[in-house]
Order: C-alpha cells, then sequence, then structure tokens
C-alpha cells in the first residue's frame, strides 16, 4: 500500500511546484471565504439543492453523487464511480465494470432503480455511461416508495437533466485497455419550443476492444489412496470488439399552473463480437477454438402527468412501455489428433431473449402545516418473456436435451402498494413510517418434458427510519432504521430447465463439472435489518460518518451441488440447484470521511489545505446457519473493503488545473460453501490517478482530463476444492480447481466543451 501512496504523493508535489504561481499577497478574508476553491460543493445559479444538502436532509441514510463529482473523477464506467463509496464493492476487473454489490453481498442483492423505477429487462449498469447520467443515489435502507427489494441497499440512477449555464456540451474521448484502443463520444443538448425552455436530449456511443487471459484447471485425486485421476488445464486468449449506442431524453410541457406533461423516451443499442483459442492438457480434446457474436437493443418511453390541485398537493400517473432483445450466437470447435488419429467436436449455441414490458403506478403526495408528508401509492407491471435456445452438437441436438424443447415462454406479473408518511414533530427530529405490499407472480409455459411453473412470492415490509440533530451539537446527527426487505427468486433460478455442462456433456462428470437446472419450488429471502449512523457535518461541507448494519435473512437462496438422478442422462449426474437454506446473518461497520484536510488539520501546510480526503473502511461478517466452520460466509461477500484518495485543485499558467488519486483495496476471502466445498479469492487492489486542466472560460474553453486506471496491475485467483463421491468411480475424491485472471492498466484522454 505504500507504494501507490509515495508515486501519487511524489507526483502530486512535483505538479504543484511546477505549475504552481507564487503568490506574495494573502486575498481578503471576505474573497477567501467566496472563493470557489474554499467551498467543497459548487453553487449552481439556479439554487437547486446540492449533493450534500440532499444527503443531509434525508430522514433515511442515503449518499449522493451530483454532476460535478461525476465529472471530477471522470470514470468511463458506473462501476468505478460507486466503488469508491463506503461498503460498495465491484465483481469484474479494475476499469471494465460489474456487478455491483453493496455492504458485499451478491447479485441480486442491490436494487437498481432508473429515475425512480426499477430497471428494465436487460438493464445492465456497465452499460450506462457516465456521462448520460445527472446524479446517483444510494440508499442503505429500503423505503416504501423505491421499494423493498434491496438487501444490501438501493441505487437510484438518475438520468440527464437540462443543462444550467450552456446549451451544449460535447465530450470525446480516447484510451487504452492493455493496449487495445476504446473510444466515447457523448453530447448533451437542452430544447426549447419557441424561447421556453422544454428539456434535454443526450446521446453516447462507444467502441471497445479488450483483451482477456484464459488460465484455469482442475486436479482430482482419491482421497484414499493419494492417487491422481485427473488433472486438466486450460490455456489461452480471448479477444473481444463491442460497439453501443445510447441515448435518453427529457420533454416537458406546462399545460396549465396546476397540471404539466413529461416524456422520457430511453434506447441502448449494442452489438459484440469475440473469439477465443486454448491449449487444453489432460482432456479429450486438446485445441479448442472459440467465436460469438451478440445484438442487444432496449428501448422504453416513460409518459408522466403531474398535477397539482392546491399547494402541497400532488397527484403522478406514470405509464411506461419497454421492450429488450439479445441475441448470442457462439461456435465451439475443439480438436484433438493423437497417434495419427484426428477427432473433432463442433458445438453451436444459438440464444434469443425478447422480453415486453408495460408497467402502470400513481401516487398521491400531500405536505401538511405540522410538517406531515404523506406519500401513498400502487404500482403494476407485467412483463411477457420468450427465449429460444438451440444446442448442435457436430451439427446434431443433444439427446438429453431434445426433451425439452428450444421455447420457452413465461411471464411475470408484479403488483406493489404503499403509505409513506415522513414527519417533522421539531427541528430536532425527523420521522419516517411506512408500509409496502408486494406480491410477484412468475409463470413459465410447459415445454417439452418441462411441467408448467408457477411461483409467487408476497412479501409485506414495515419501513421505519428516525434523525435526530442533538441541540447541543448542531453538526452532528443520529438515524436509526428498522427495516424488513426482501429477494424474490428470479425467473432462470425457477425453471428447472437443464444446462448441460459442456466438458462432460455426457455420462458422469464431476463436482466441479456440474450441470445447472432451477427450482420451482424457491421462496423469497426475507431480510430484518437495523442500520445505526452518527455523522458530523463540517462548517464548508465536509462530513466524518460511521454506520453500523445487521441483517438477519430467512430462506437464503444458495447454490447446491448435489449428485441426482436426471432425465436428460441415463448416468446420475452432478447438478447444481438453488435452493433454501434455514438462513444466515451478516453485520457490519462503514466508516467514511470525506473533507478538505484544513478542516481536519489545524495546522496543515498552506499548499495542502484545499485538497479534498476521500476515505472510507468497511468491515463484514456473515454466518450461514446450516454450515459449519469459521469460513460459513454468503457467497461473494468479502471481509470488508478500503478506500483512500485526495483531489487537489489550483490555478497556474493562466490554466486551471487538478489531480487526485485513489486507491482501493478489498482483501482475501474464504467462503465454506457447503460442509465439504470451499472457496477462496486472493486480495484485490486498484490504484488511479488523473490530471485535469482547462484554458479559458468554463463555459467557452475546452476541459481535458487524463486518467489512469488500474495503474498497478495486479493478477486476480481464485481456488475452490471440496470431497465428493465420483459418480466415475464410485469413491471419495478431493477436486481442485482454480484460475488466474490478468488485470490491465486502462488510460483515457477526454475533452468536453459547453457553448
Amino acid at each position: 500500500m505504500r507504494r501507490p501512496l509515495l508515486v501519487a504523493c511524489l507526483l502530486a508535489a512535483l505538479m504543484r511546484l511546477a505549475f504552481a504561481q507564487p503568490s506574495t499577497t494573502a486575498p481578503p478574508p471576505a474573497a477567501a471565504a467566496s472563493a470557489p476553491l474554499n467551498r467543497l460543493d459548487r453553487v449552481e445559479v439556479s439554487g437547486g439543492p446540492t449533493a450534500n444538502s440532499r444527503r443531509r436532509l434525508s430522514t433515511a441514510s442515503k449518499i449522493v453523487i451530483d454532476r460535478e463529482e461525476l465529472d471530477r473523477l471522470g470514470d468511463t464506467v458506473l462501476g468505478d464511480v460507486l466503488r469508491r463509496l463506503p461498503g460498495v464493492t465491484i465483481g469484474g476487473r479494475p476499469g471494465r465494470g460489474g456487478d455491483i454489490r453493496m455492504r458485499g453481498l451478491g447479485s441480486g442483492f442491490t436494487q437498481i432503480l432508473v429515475d425512480g423505477e426499477r430497471a428494465p429487462a436487460g438493464f445492465a449498469v456497465e452499460d450506462l455511461p457516465p456521462d448520460q447520467v445527472e446524479r446517483i443515489e444510494i440508499y442503505r435502507a429500503p423505503t416504501a416508495e423505491t421499494g423493498a427489494r434491496a438487501v444490501g441497499g438501493t441505487i437510484n440512477i438518475i438520468l440527464r437533466e437540462p443543462l444550467q449555464k450552456s446549451d451544449h456540451e460535447v465530450r470525446v474521448s480516447a484510451g487504452m485497455d492493455r493496449r487495445e484502443p476504446q473510444a466515447d463520444f457523448s453530447w448533451t443538448r437542452n430544447l426549447k419550443l419557441g424561447n421556453e425552455p422544454i428539456g434535454a436530449v443526450s446521446i453516447n456511443g462507444g467502441l471497445r476492444r479488450r483483451f482477456n487471459n484464459i488460465d484455469s484447471g482442475t486436479r482430482i485425486t482419491d482421497v484414499d489412496t493419494g492417487q491422481l485421476i485427473e488433472q486438466t488445464t486450460q490455456v489461452g486468449t480471448s479477444q473481444g470488439r463491442s460497439a453501443n449506442l445510447n441515448g435518453n431524453a427529457r420533454l416537458r410541457w406546462k399545460l396549465s399552473d396546476t397540471l404539466s406533461l413529461n416524456l422520457a423516451p430511453f434506447f441502448a443499442l449494442s452489438q459484440n463480437q469475440g473469439s477465443s483459442q486454448t491449449n487444453a492438457e489432460g482432456t479429450r480434446f486438446r485445441d479448442n477454438h472459440g467465436e460469438s457474436d451478440g445484438r442487444m437493443h432496449n428501448l422504453r418511453l416513460n409518459i408522466s402527468a403531474n398535477y397539482r390541485p392546491q399547494p402541497g398537493e400532488t397527484w403522478d400517473l406514470r405509464l411506461a412501455r419497454g421492450r429488450f432483445k439479445t441475441t448470442n450466437n457462439s461456435h465451439r470447435n475443439d480438436q484433438q489428433t493423437y497417434a495419427g488419429l484426428f477427432t473433432q467436436r463442433l458445438q453451436d449455441d444459438h440464444n434469443t431473449a425478447a422480453e415486453d414490458q408495460t408497467s402502470l403506478g400513481g401516487k398521491w403526495s400531500l405536505k401538511t402545516a405540522q410538517e406531515h408528508q404523506w406519500v401513498t401509492g400502487v404500482e403494476s407491471e407485467r412483463s411477457v418473456r420468450t427465449q429460444v435456445r438451440d444446442t448442435l452438437v457436430n451439427g446434431l441436438p443433444l439427446p438429453g436435451l431434445v426433451k425439452f424443447g428450444n421455447l420457452l415462454a413465461s411471464s411475470n406479473q408484479r403488483f406493489a402498494t404503499y403509505t409513506q408518511d415522513e414527519w417533522s414533530p421539531s427541528k430536532q427530529w425527523s420521522v419516517y413510517a411506512g408500509i409496502r405490499y408486494e406480491q410477484i407472480e412468475t409463470r413459465a409455459d410447459a415445454a417439452g418434458a418441462l411441467p408448467e411453473t408457477r411461483n409467487t412470492s408476497r412479501v409485506t415490509s414495515p419501513l421505519f427510519h428516525l434523525l435526530w440533530k442533538p441541540e447541543a451539537y448542531p453538526k452532528d446527527q443520529v438515524r436509526l432504521s428498522l427495516t424488513r426487505s426482501y429477494r424474490p427468486p428470479n425467473l432462470n433460478d425457477l425453471i428447472a430447465r437443464p444446462s448441460i455442462n459442456a466438458t462432460y456433456p455426457e455420462g458422469p462428470n464431476y463436482q466441479t463439472y456440474a450441470d445447472r437446472a432451477g427450482n420451482p419450488d424457491l421462496k423469497p429471502e426475507l431480510a430484518t435489518g437495523i442500520d445505526l449512523s452518527l455523522e458530523h457535518w463540517m462548517p464548508t461541507g465536509g462530513i466524518v460518518s460511521g454506520t453500523a448494519f445487521v441483517r438477519d435473512i430467512q430462506s437464503l437462496i444458495r447454490n447446491q451441488v448435489l449428485l441426482e438422478t436426471v432425465p436428460w442422462d441415463s448416468a446420475p449426474r452432478w447438478v447444481s440447484r438453488p435452493r433454501n437454506m434455514q438462513g444466515a446473518r451478516t453485520m457490519g461497520l462503514e466508516f467514511e470521511v470525506k473533507a478538505r484536510l484544513d478542516e481536519l488539520w489545524d495546522d496543515a501546510p498552506p499548499e495542502l489545505q484545499l485538497m479534498l480526503l476521500r476515505a472510507n473502511v468497511a468491515v463484514f461478517t456473515s454466518s450461514v446457519r446450516g454450515i459449519t466452520g469459521s469460513n460459513n460466509r454468503l457467497d461473494q461477500q468479502p471481509r470488508g473493503s478500503l478506500n483512500f484518495g485526495l483531489d487537489h485543485r489550483w490555478k497556474a499558467l493562466g490554466q486551471n488545473f487538478g489531480s487526485g488519486f485513489n486507491f482501493n483495496f478489498v482483501p482475501a476471502t474464504a467462503v465454506q460453501q457447503t460442509e465439504t466445498l470451499r472457496r477462496q479469492e486472493t486480495a484485490r487492489r486498484q490504484f488511479d490517478a488523473y490530471l485535469s486542466w482547462a484554458s479559458g472560460a468554463v463555459r467557452d474553453g475546452i476541459n481535458w482530463r487524463l486518467s489512469f486506471a488500474n495503474l498497478l496491475p495486479q493478477d486476480a485467483e481464485s481456488r475452490s476444492e471440496g470431497v465428493s463421491t465420483s459418480s466415475v468411480t464410485g469413491h471419495e475424491v478431493l477436486t481442485e480447481s482454480w484460475s488466474r485472471n490478468k488485470t490491465f492498466r486502462v488510460v483515457n484522454l477526454r475533452a468536453d466543451m459547453r457553448f
């Protein structure tokens, strides 16, 4: 850890000495107090709330990242923005995004919203560029209005709004990811009808090429004799190319003094191609070559009306219609030449998924003179999905899959109603109480040997939040939350249609080469949560905070690998299925400091006083009931996370400069997944830095930003081992598997201009 900090400090010191202009006179006190560099928050001409005010005044605990901070950080993927927050970790290689894990909890525990509504089908955070985002709101505990499907928390992504100080914003960037070129552009434009502003439109596109390594292996030994039964290794590379085009708009019409209409269209288009080449040892085929291609489109239109019959009362009606479609094709060519005999296996997979989604919602809000703010709403959503999957091996379908057919039709119906009240009985107290009822019904039509699937989840969630501002300590705040949240099983977890392992497609297989199938009898996971936060706010917007949380989860869903008699093969097969377990408990501590150094250090040198410190540390622990051992943790949950960064701005040579760095660290993790299966992951670290400069006025000049992600690349390794009874030999065997993923430096140069 010392090396990246030392490098960053030296870079900052050299840039400061090289560009800083000496000052012989000190500014007058009044000027110093009003200078932009002396404030943590930018003052907007519009008078809108700042990120800090949104966070400080909210009864429910949340963090807000506004457009100014997104510009300063300059990340190319949203995942890297979120990774710097306390308790947030990202699955995936550095600089490339990945699934978001709040409080270390794995996929599905974090709720993703777009403009306050559940993300449309097929939406992935890493596919949305930061240039299309106005701000990000992170809720640590659920509310009735935002939804209770948030065991880990909620991330609400607000798309771009009209520009405040200009009519156009253009950004162009180019970069390298392990010497592979990357390019992006974005354009945001205010729209007017005559002289009346009606909204804004934002368009973003990008081209990317990426390289990945393939390095994995498996070793199987007999427990009794120690004899090596099988050892396989795969070493190779893969390359990918992708192109994307995204756009969204916000259009507002004021039809009368009490009625307004809003339109928000959104689209996302992408296509990709990839290839891989591996050499395998110990397997049936030595040479493996693969090719793939895919296309995706996501279209959505939101229509909303806002009616204000009297001051303090609002009626909102929302209608949304969307369509998502993705097509993926892959071709795999496995070859082997032994003793002059050539063998070959060709596998072709074609997958298409299309989903139509319609949602309707209404909300009534009333703010009374007694400081009550009532909100009552109802939501309804229906989606219809069709999936087509074809698999051919040497031109013929797999015998075991023919009986299941290639078409799967499903539907999902969601209904929710809620009510909540926020009340401020005094300046020191704010109270929130709400309740939400939600029902989700998932159906899948019968397909071949698969029977009809029907699963219904019904959950009632009481929610309570308390904010206390001690009168004797006006800069301090205490928050308490008591909540009930849940996670419903997703469609793929429910559908029993199998996915057969490609390495051992027929006959007996091993535990680490298991088939996959769903479980239509899954129940939702229910979590009872307690959150306690203490915040200390500083005069210029800095904050020091600490949070403790507990989640007690019932009916935990976890994939378990068991030996089964299956309908798709005559031999017993190892199959991984999601199953409800007894439950689990997770708890943790999160600590955050975000402030200027002169707020934390009274005698800070003048050249350091205006530096912005960003630091946070989180510690997590969990225990899964029914599994013994010290590492019976929740899947994918690390032991914690650490972030440390500095930002500095100065003026020299007639230009405005900014520089900074961030160091992120996630410690190594070991998880006892079952009584006999254990998984380990090595520690992960990422060091990022940037330099920005601007010439001329902010409105008419060009702002440049040079950023470096993952400056000190470190390979990521994972390893698993388990003892099981072999379906091949009938003996107890120890199965060990491992993989190593290289990470790479990412360099990006961006220019943006407003006019």
